[in-house]
């Protein structure tokens, strides 16, 4: 049986070895012709999976490592009987933590305090419930919005999305649907842009073309929004310089590119596929996953804010200001190269870790932050002094 596969889903030749022959290349060059003799195909979400891509072909199960999967076209891999399948939650622990990691550094930056402000969550699927958590544990207010879902369940708590609009912040976790009752695409335009609050700050992790990059451009230019923070772009990976340079936090689409995130991605798909071929699982993915070392994280100074702390610690983890820097340098390269650089950073992305794999010493007299950074995912041991 052969296998294609794109070759930034980490350790998929190990995890598939015994299901077929795994031939593994980039996404963007997963083409007609390299599937035309293939039974299955495994991608990550630059791979179009259309009709335009499976004419002609013998696949019979697609498998995407991602939580979206605006990338398959879902009528006609039904149309042809053609199973799929995506990686719903694989990398829910890793968005949440960079939007933390974001907010925290706003907050730093701003020299503000997250506890009171107002955050508005629009979609509360497997990761915007992690955001509603993440958020209460560092005192700020949720308001949660998720049509969907409100229709099915009718509850209370579920807010139209006009609610959200005098928030402090609002944080996107939405698919991207072209239309319908639900659509996302350009959700955020200019009208709803600027029914924010004056000096708010919106983030968006989930798709580019989400927020319209006109939009969030004008309200920059106005100092409508106090700022913007996107690990998503439209038009990826060609995205608008103008827009990079405007943004506090700008970031090459790796918000879910934990390792741990990636990992549970493999594992995933790699089980639905033994599922849908009616093999039994043999890859351990844990191997995979070893404890970091050193994996114990030095407490800074107790004399800063909490939320100096907290960042300072989620920093020797998760570098984001690093990220930022790194997609800064796009500004060198010629336009010709811009494209292939933004790629080039999400490929050779380094190995980032959650929290949950990390160790904090805290002192038994600091019971605000045990209980926070616990509820954040770290493991506490109680100490007698910072």
């Amino acid at each position: 049986m052969k296998i294609i596969a794109d070759e930034n889903i980490p350790f998929v030749r190990e995890a598939f070895k015994n299901i077929g022959n795994v031939i593994t290349l980039s996404g963007r060059k997963i083409t007609n012709d390299v599937v035309n003799d293939a039974e299955i195909l495994l991608v990550r979400s630059i791979t179009p999976v259309d009709k335009n891509l499976l004419k002609k072909s013998p696949i019979k199960f697609v498998a995407t490592a991602t939580i979206g999967m605006d990338h398959l076209d879902i009528e006609y891999l039904k149309s042809k009987n053609i199973s799929f399948r995506n990686a719903a939650g694989s990398n829910a622990n890793s968005v949440a933590e960079y939007i933390i990691a974001a907010l925290l550094h706003h907050a730093c930056t701003h020299q503000i305090s997250l506890k009171g402000k107002s955050l508005g969550i629009v979609g509360v699927g497997n990761i915007g419930s992690k955001m509603v958590n993440y958020a209460r544990a560092l005192g700020m207010e949720v308001v949660q919005n998720d049509p969907p879902r409100a229709r099915a369940s009718g509850a209370s708590h579920f807010r139209p999305l006009d609610e959200l609009m005098d928030c402090d912040f609002i944080t996107l976790h939405v698919p991207l649907t072209i239309e319908g009752i639900d659509r996302t695409w350009h959700l955020f335009d200019e009208e709803r842009i600027m029914k924010m609050k004056p000096g708010s700050v919106l983030l968006n992790s989930s798709r580019g073309p989400v927020v319209a990059t006109s939009a969030a451009k004008k309200a920059l230019f106005q100092h409508h929004l106090k700022a913007v923070i996107l690990d998503v772009w439209e038009n990826e990976p060609k995205i608008d310089p103008e827009l990079l340079n405007l943004v506090e936090i700008g970031t090459p689409h790796i918000a879910g590119y934990s390792y741990d995130g990636k990992i549970n991605g493999t594992r995933m798909i790699y089980e639905a596929a033994c599922e849908f071929f009616n093999l039994k699982p043999d890859w351990d993915a844990s191997e995979a996953l070893p404890i970091p070392v050193p994996n114990e994280i030095p407490i800074p100074a107790a004399s800063l804010s909490s939320e100096e702390i907290f960042y300072q610690v989620i920093k020797q983890i998760y570098d984001i200001e690093l990220d930022d820097n790194h997609l800064s340098e796009l500004f060198q390269k010629p336009a010709s190269e811009q494209g292939a650089y933004f790629d080039h950073l999400r490929k050779s992305y380094r190995t980032r870790r959650e929290f949950h794999n990390y160790r904090l010493n805290l002192p038994a007299n600091r019971p605000d932050l045990k209980n926070i950074f616990r509820q954040l995912g770290f493991k506490i041991n109680e100490v007698d002094t910072i």
